[in-house]
């Protein structure tokens, strides 16, 4: 990704407190000192901790031809400099340019949960057409959607970005600027709900995706009411449910099923993987995909780490789904696991940002989960873990109560054999992959 300094003016509206660079010359952004190369034009973010400006003189050191800021100061060796009155809107507003330029088929994708699922499955569809570029892990913030498309080649034909959010009106910033023709929300649950109060709330703020979509794009969703409620978009819509689906096979790493006459398989298991295969589905059959590409490009599709990730360490066999977890995939992942799996575990923690009715929605996960498999072994870590698990001994299931992951690594090497399946959920913020690295050491420190 190239600009010319005329275009980089252009698409920031900014003054130019210096010039010096030849007209022809190329220039690319970056946002990093440590990775700036000869000739790259340093753009300081800002944030609560962190001031990027601080750090002018250093990007200029390594090579910089020049920076963008806030203030009026000329640092020495910089032969271009603008002045714009904030440097993330900056970003953002070459980030939109570049999207124009290429001008590549545009998907945004969010939802509650299942939104980096579902745009890697609609990735693994899309690229067996388009050349295709799509959001790094969940790299979803507006850092990260600037990083996305100023990451494409400029022949890219179709790009995938995912968005989250932390509160009303981020979505909507994101969109704007992308400017998508197709918006895919997964759906919409209690996942922020600490933070933004309401589930109303949420729908809102998942339903800003459309306010960048193109008035003859398509709006792709879960039926689900509360996203109809709150979608005011007047153009194309899509709706999709997995009560329109025929389940035919699953399997561990494996379902198939029966979708509006057309039979697909994926290489993963569970109903919620399904039901982000149909937006994918859906967007691949709008951009006159074969059917044989769509169902190749769900066939090919893998989880990322930390999804539904299964390791075999030190004679045990894991399933780590702990990237992240709210109510609605915690009850999903952990019910497809135990239907799957002889001998299951599962380990719970901690699920995070659920608001004053935290409680509450542990204990509806665990009288949800109590309605399934009674012989499965649960271990909860953390305080709000064990609420889940007083309300499965109600119903007679085995639950063990640990503080610590240091606890449960101590349980499992001290009680479990290879005969178990081990399934670990939680919130990113437990810290999981710790009890991996103790069991796989073979530590047990209490």
């Amino acid at each position: 990704m190239m600009f010319k300094w005329e275009e980089l003016q252009k698409a920031t509206n900014a003054i130019l407190l210096i010039n010096e660079v030849e007209n022809n010359t190329n220039l690319q952004i970056s946002t990093d000192t440590r990775t700036i190369k000869p000739g790259d034009i340093y753009l300081p973010l800002k944030g609560t901790s962190f001031d990027g400006e601080n750090f002018i003189d250093k990007a200029l050191e390594n090579g910089a031809a020049g920076y963008f800021t806030q203030n009026d100061n000329i640092i020495n060796g910089a032969q271009i400099v603008f002045k714009v009155p904030d440097t993330l809107e900056a970003y953002l507003n070459i980030a939109k340019y570049y999207r124009h330029k290429v001008n590549p088929i545009t998907v945004a994708i969010t939802g509650s949960s299942g939104k980096t699922t579902t745009k890697e499955i609609v990735y693994s569809v899309l690229s067996q057409k388009y050349k295709t570029q799509k959001t790094y892990s969940n790299h979803n913030n507006e850092i990260g959607f600037c990083q996305t498309v100023l990451g494409m080649d400029d022949n890219t034909q179709a790009l995938i970005v995912e968005m989250g959010m932390r509160g009303l009106g981020e979505i909507e910033l994101i969109s704007t600027h992308l400017n998508p023709d197709y918006a895919i929300i997964t759906n919409s649950g209690t996942a922020h709900i600490g933070r933004l109060g309401s589930l109303d709330n949420i729908a809102k703020a998942k339903c800003e995706i459309t306010s960048g979509l193109k008035k003859n794009g398509t709006f792709i969703a879960l039926n689900q009411e509360i996203i109809k409620k709150h979608n005011k978009f007047e153009g194309e819509k899509i709706y999709y449910s997995l009560n329109d689906v025929e389940v035919i096979e699953k399997a561990p790493s494996y379902s198939k099923f029966k979708y509006k006459d057309e039979i697909y398989e994926l290489n993963v298991e569970g109903d919620y993987n399904i039901e982000n295969s149909l937006a994918a589905i859906e967007l691949g059959k709008k951009l006159n995909l074969t059917y044989e590409q769509i169902k190749k490009g769900l066939k090919e599709y893998h989880p990322i780490e930390k999804r539904w990730e299964v390791e075999e360490i030190n004679g045990f066999k894991f399933i780590n789904d702990s990237y992240n977890a709210n109510p609605e995939s915690m009850k999903a992942s952990v019910k497809t696991f135990i239907e799957l799996y002889k001998n299951p575990v599962v380990i719970l923690g901690n699920m995070g940002e659920l608001g004053e009715d935290e409680i509450l929605y542990h204990k509806q996960v665990g009288e949800y989960l109590a309605k399934f498999n009674k012989k499965v072994k649960y271990i909860a870590v953390g305080n709000l873990a064990e609420e889940i698990g007083k309300e499965l001994e109600k119903q007679g299931i085995e639950v063990h109560y640990f503080n610590t992951n240091n606890e449960a690594s101590c349980y499992i090497l001290d009680n479990l054999n290879n005969n178990y399946t081990i399934f670990l959920k939680a919130s990113r913020s437990m810290k999981f992959e710790e009890i991996l690295e103790n069991v796989k050491r073979g530590i047990c420190k209490l």
